[in-house]
Order: C-alpha cells, then structure tokens, then sequence
C-alpha cells in the first residue's frame, strides 16, 4: 500500500479515538480533502523542484505508537540544553513522557495540545488561533492538520516575561520500526509578552523516521519570541519542518535555524506581518557531508509599511551533500518604507557537492530598501596558504576558514549556554580545535 493510501485509511482509525462533535474535527476533515486532492509534493511542484521526497515514501512507516517507550534521562540528557534551568515538553514515539518534562500552568501556560484541544479553559484560544495561519492548500502541512493530536502547546499572557527557557523535544526509539511522526505545536505570546524556544527532533536508533512537524506561532502587539530549531539527527532520520509565524504591530520574532545532520531536511518558514513595525529575523547555519540533503524554504509577507525582515543562512557542504535555499521576500503595494534583507552564502569543500540557491524579490511598492543575493566558492586559497606557512596543517586550516565562514551567525542568540552548545557543535562538525574547552 503506498502511504498516501495509508494515511487515508489511517484516518477513519484515528477519528474512532476523537471527539467528532469538537470545530477541530471539522478541520481535520477538510485538510484531509486537501491531501487527498493534492498527494504529497514531487519535483514538478516549484517549491519542491530541486528537493525530493520519492525515497522517503516507499517505506513502510508505522502512523500510530502501540506502546509507551521507557527511556531514562541518562540516556538522552545529552540532547537536552541541562546547563540551564527551563521548561520541557518531551514526546517519544509521538507520546508525551512526564518523567522527562517540567510544564507549568504557574503564570504561563507549557503543556500539551492535546489538553489544549479538549479541554473547555482552552477553547477560545484554540477558536482564536489553531490552523489560522497555517497554510490550507500545502499538502504536507494538510496531512499534519489531518493527524494534529499531540504536540506543544505555550500561551504567554499579555505583559508577561517567560522566566525559563522552553524546550520541547521529540525522541523516536525505533523500537516499532520505521516511524512517520507528525507533532503539532501552538505557540501564543500576547501583547508585550516574550518567551524563548529550543525546538528539537532526534532520533534515538538506526531506524528509518521522517517527521511532518507544524508549528504555529503567533506574536502579538510588541511581543519577542526567540525560536532556536537544533537538527543534528542521525543519518536515518528525516524531517520536514513547517513553521508559520503571524505578527503584530511592534512585535519582533527570530527563528534561528541549525542544521548539522539527518537524512533529509526541509525547513518551510513563513512569516506574515500584520501591522506595522514589525521585524522578522531568520537567521540559519547548515553544515553536512556525505549525501545529505538540506532544504530552506522561506517566505516574508510584507503586508503592511515600515517593517523590517532579515534573512541570514550560511551553507558548508561537503562530499556529495546537496545544499537548496529558496527564499522570498513578497512586498504588498501598501508597504511602503519596507526594509527587507535577504542574503545566502556557501562553500562547497567537495567538487560533488551541490547548493542550489534561489533568492527572490517580489516588490509591487516603490519606496522600499531591499536587497537580496547569494554567493557560491570554495575556501580563499590565500588564506589558506597563510595559515599553512604559520605551521597549521591543511585540515586544521580549512576548518578554521569554515568556522569563521559559519559562526557570525551566533551573534544574535540570545541564551548564552545555548550559543556555547552550537559553538560545540560546529567546531566539532568542521573538526576545529577552538584552544579552551566549550
């Protein structure tokens, strides 16, 4: 059976556990008509034309988890940011494990969807924000709103300052062999609130897994939402993470993206802004090897004037890794004073590595500073040529250039413990020897 014809059989199982009088179901049904009608994406589609999923879906994934999973903090404390004190949403096998989680109703609200779903105290934020800014006609963020029961839910109330860090985290064990999980998060940060978000998918065993995540975020007036995505998956996972984020007025959000393993990633960013003001800032490290494949998919709404959006990804790929960012900046003709930056560099330190980059401005307003573009090379050979004549040998040199290359985009994360990790990482990733101890 292929999986599209699984996923819709699955369906009619899923509804037996659902409340079918609940205004969530009727949206579950009519994503459902949307997959069905448009399958999963394929190289014809344009946002998917350098990026395919074929080899993905030939597997045969289990939809629903039989069992609860025990796993024990020893065993996954590695993946947790535990220099710091935060909240925790944890999921194994697409199941909430309250061993491992900290939430919290005390001032704001950390816990899952599900109860957010069901629950009446919930209802009219769910009313108000569930799947309104989520894409209806996207097949995969459909097949996710078909399927949406468990996941992240945070609502921040007007005025108030997140205390801690929130990490919401999914592990999947392998333990029911090849996996397709899809989480749901919803994220709401009212008038002159902020919250800080560390998102992360890992896979725990050598198993076939592909994610379809969703996550919804929405900031109100002169709120600051800092999302950090860590994707540092081991080679049998893939991950398709679609992240939606509506504005208002005054209201500044930063989505910093972090891609250093996995199979296959595909990062779908969208951003509407709804009042003036705003500043959207996405910023992205993607750093791979062997055949891995990266794809950054993003898209800016200017819809209303003097706003601001900022785009920063830089790309390392080596081997025969494939390296793809498809960015665009869309200017209403009402959004004027509009100041929009969009920039994506990359070395390819392998003459079989491949980076195909499309950065686009679609501008129907006349009084507008935007700019955008990309750069494709290899590693400066004077520079390396320098280093090597002060006594540092060639691989030592290349990764001292690259990390230089990648690490200016670590100066806007605001969690210093969270900055020192991803130091780590991509010290570790390009084989650099920093001197001091991260």
């Amino acid at each position: 059976m292929e999986l599209k014809e699984k996923m819709l059989s699955s369906f009619m199982a899923l509804e037996q556990e659902l409340d079918l009088s609940s205004p969530v179901h009727d949206i579950r049904s009519t994503s459902l008509k949307t997959f069905e009608t448009l399958g999963f994406p394929t190289k014809k589609d344009e946002a998917w034309k350098y990026t395919s999923l074929a080899r993905l879906l030939k597997n045969d994934y289990s939809i629903f988890p039989k069992k609860e999973s025990s796993i024990e903090l020893k065993d996954v404390k590695k993946y947790f940011l535990y220099e710091i004190d935060s909240y925790k949403v944890v999921f194994i096998d697409g199941i909430y494990s309250p061993f491992l989680s900290d939430t919290t109703h005390d001032g704001i609200d950390v816990c899952l969807l599900s109860a957010a779903l069901s629950k009446p105290k919930y209802k009219e934020v769910i009313e108000k924000y569930f799947n309104k800014v989520a894409a209806k006609d996207e097949s995969l963020t459909a097949l996710n709103t078909s399927f949406a029961k468990e996941g992240a839910y945070v609502f921040v109330p007007k005025s108030v300052i997140a205390e801690k860090p929130i990490q919401i985290i999914h592990f999947s064990t392998g333990e029911q062999g090849d996996f397709l999980l899809q989480p749901r998060s919803l994220i709401v940060v009212e008038e002159n609130a902020q919250v800080q978000i560390i998102e992360r998918h890992q896979s725990l065993t050598p198993h076939e897994v592909l994610t379809n995540s969703v996550t919804e975020i929405f900031a109100a007036k002169n709120a600051l939402v800092d999302y950090y995505k860590i994707q540092n998956d081991r080679i049998d996972a893939s991950l398709i993470d679609n992240t939606f984020v509506a504005q208002e007025r005054d209201s500044n959000v930063n989505v910093h993206t972090f891609s250093f393993g996995g199979k296959l990633t595909r990062n779908n960013l969208n951003f509407t802004q709804n009042g003036e003001y705003i500043d959207s800032t996405m910023k992205g490290i993607t750093i791979i090897g062997d055949q891995q494949h990266v794809d950054h998919y993003t898209l800016v709404n200017h819809v209303q004037p003097n706003c601001e959006s900022h785009q920063d990804y830089k790309g390392i790929y080596a081997d025969k890794s494939v390296g793809v960012f498809n960015g665009k900046i869309y200017v209403d003709k009402i959004a004027q004073k509009t100041n929009a930056f969009q920039q994506n560099n990359n070395i390819l330190l392998d003459n079989k590595a491949t980076i195909n980059t499309k950065p686009q401005l679609e501008i129907f307003a006349d009084d507008v500073k935007c700019s955008h573009g990309c750069t494709i090379g290899q590693l400066d050979e004077d520079a390396l040529f320098y280093l090597r004549t002060r006594g540092i040998p060639k691989r030592e040199a290349k990764g001292l250039l690259t990390y230089a290359f990648a690490n200016n985009v670590l100066e806007s994360v605001a969690i210093p413990a969270l900055k020192t990790r991803i130091n780590k990482l991509i010290a570790t990733k390009l084989g650099v020897n920093l001197g001091h101890d991260l």
